[in-house]
């Protein structure tokens, strides 16, 4: 038993994300999950920061008996925020169960780090048909699944923490992204070669509340 998978199952009780915890702790994701996975070592001060957030005692993160969390559910995907979807980006691991508002089926074949999010806004919405997507839908996102020119996928812009759902355009080594709404501002815009993409769009779920 690692100080660090001790960690994990500590926040994973709290009901913490992974991001929740490393702001609390003044640390950022990328550490806090390497050490979660016992690839980077700790100080003191970082352990009694860790443990003052998890609302334990520093020794309870070298115990035997910390229980283990519970798995996601078997089959599911996590429907997650688009902030943690923008960190995602960053750190480029599977979400965990903690991290998940709930846990929704997967109506296609899809890639292990699959995840869903609920669309915000109507820059998606095309009143010209399809493919078209109204506030409150819930798509899914495939991170395993190549983007090519047309394809609907979620993006990270270099300035942004935050995520975006567009349709993605390739000309060569430029990438620009389009809104599919014909009356969206600014519609079609140009992106810096340090805009990630977070996966591509596989499926959609209405929602009606």
């Amino acid at each position: 038993m690692t100080v660090g998978s001790n960690i994990r199952k500590l926040r994973k009780i709290a009901g913490m994300t992974i991001l929740e915890l490393a702001t609390q702790v003044g640390s950022d994701v990328g550490n806090l999950s390497r050490l979660e996975r016992g690839l980077q070592g700790y100080s003191q001060d970082a352990l009694e920061k860790i443990a003052a957030a998890l609302g334990v005692q520093v020794a309870t993160l070298f115990s035997e008996e910390v229980g283990a969390s519970s798995p996601p559910p078997t089959g599911k995907v996590p429907l997650v925020s688009w902030v943690a979807a923008g960190k995602w980006c960053q750190v480029n691991l599977p979400f965990e169960p903690g991290e998940a508002e709930e846990w929704l089926p997967c109506p296609v074949k899809h890639g292990p780090r699959t995840y869903a999010l609920r669309v915000r806004g109507d820059s998606m919405h095309n009143p010209n048909g399809r493919p078209s997507f109204d506030h409150g839908d819930i798509i899914f996102v495939d991170p395993d699944r190549e983007a090519v020119h047309r394809s609907l996928a979620v993006i990270c812009l270099d300035d942004d923490n935050q995520a975006t759902f567009k349709r993605v355009l390739i000309d060569g080594a430029h990438m620009m992204l389009e809104a599919l709404n014909p009356a969206w501002p600014n519609r079609i815009f140009e992106v810096s070669s340090n805009a990630s993409i977070c996966g591509v769009v596989i499926a959609r779920m209405e929602s009606f509340i």
